[in-house]
């Protein structure tokens, strides 16, 4: 299928789909009159890819998972490591910023708030 049909069918733009080629994330053949041409199953891929960055993960993440999702005979299970993962990753993101939260609470009122306490 043709990028404009892709990009139709994928809810995304044209360009979004070469900056995906270009990083790697889809990959087209090139037709003898210099079109690209996706397979029927990029559709799918693609809308795994923006759901993946809904949920927080990094097209760098996407694609180094995304290889062995495909592969993986029980995607679910595979998933299911990756999300632990990277709620372990938020958790401990949330846990620098509660401590960066309560280091500028103290310094609220508290004269020159850039000096060292």
């Amino acid at each position: 299928m043709r990028i404009g049909e892709l990009a139709a069918q994928a809810g995304m733009t044209r360009d979004t789909i070469r900056f995906y080629e270009k990083v790697g994330l889809v990959e087209g053949r090139r037709l003898a009159n210099g079109y690209r041409d996706f397979p029927p199953e990029t559709v799918a891929w693609l809308h795994y890819v923006r759901t993946a960055q809904a949920l927080g993960f990094s097209l760098a993440e996407i694609a180094r998972h995304g290889e062995e999702l495909r592969g993986a005979p029980d995607t679910a299970d595979a998933l299911s490591a990756l999300f632990e993962e990277k709620i372990q990753v938020i958790d401990a993101r949330m846990a620098e910023l509660a401590t960066l939260r309560a280091e500028l609470a103290t310094r609220v009122g508290a004269g020159c708030p850039l000096r060292p306490s």
